[in-house]
């Protein structure tokens, strides 16, 4: 047998035809190959491109950053660890309560006693207690029940706190030899509940810097007045003002969650 050739085509044959692509090459190279919707690759990977297929997200995908502490985060761990400082040069007898003492000793006594007394009883019980349950109140009235329930507890903490620190530290006062003076408790109870109530009233006034001033300023006037009066060291009170600023972060951090959560009418 004898093979017969095939017709070559020319320029000006009809019949000359164009090279057919293979079907299995093309499919590398047209869009959406194997039904994956992804241009330009045909086993359906996202392309490497800088702009592909990369989504930044909180699902923890590509593209996602990992997660860092906020200010709050920050801030809690700050004041936690300059109150362990404190409380250890206070309990071993350092050179920060060394420098502590003779501080002391040359602000006691200073003032007026009228003036002093009074600003030291803005963190009695019998004055602090009643601005944060007023709040509390009219907290609740407009809405905010669980925000309520939220700076009641954190008070409530507070001598849950203070008295086993006082217990453990007995720490004379300057001017007795009785124990139990670290941290202040006056400051304690000034800086949580006029800090909560600030907290609580701040969502329902229009300017809110003024309640945080406020209360900045009732809780440094009731240290002020302790120190000058010689009911507490001035460490008793900066602890006091770490510990419970701690406190206060937590509850202003569950609070905004809180009210993120409530559904609105």
């Amino acid at each position: 047998m004898r093979e017969t050739p095939r017709p070559q085509g020319t320029a000006g044959d009809p019949r000359a035809e164009h090279p057919q692509p293979c079907p299995g090459r093309a499919l590398a190279h047209t869009t959406g190959a194997s039904g994956s919707g992804t241009p330009h690759r045909s086993d359906g990977r996202p392309p490497h491109t800088p702009r592909g297929a990369r989504f930044a997200g909180q699902g923890g995908g590509p593209g996602t950053t990992p997660p860092v502490p906020g200010p709050p985060a920050f801030l809690f761990a700050t004041l936690l660890c300059v109150f362990a400082v404190i409380t250890w040069q206070v309990a071993s007898g350092g050179p920060l309560r060394r420098l502590d003492e003779r501080l002391d000793r040359t602000l006691t006594g200073h003032g007026p006693a009228a003036l002093s007394q009074f600003l030291s009883d803005l963190g009695s019980m019998q004055v602090a207690l009643p601005v944060l349950a007023l709040a509390i109140g009219y907290a609740a009235w407009r809405g905010s029940r669980r925000q309520a329930v939220i700076a009641a507890l954190t008070m409530v903490l507070v001598p849950l706190l203070v008295v086993p620190l006082k217990d453990w530290i007995a720490r004379p006062g300057p001017l007795e030899a009785a124990t139990g003076y670290y941290p202040s408790g006056h400051t304690a109870t000034a800086m949580v509940a006029y800090g909560g109530a600030a907290l609580l009233l701040a969502p329902h006034v229009r300017r809110r810097w003024p309640l945080p001033a406020a209360a900045g300023a009732l809780t440094a006037a009731t240290s002020i007045g302790l120190v000058l009066r010689g009911y507490h060291w001035p460490l008793d009170v900066m602890a006091s003002w770490c510990l419970c600023g701690a406190l206060l972060v937590v509850s202003s951090t569950v609070m905004h969650r809180s009210s993120s959560r409530t559904p609105r009418r």
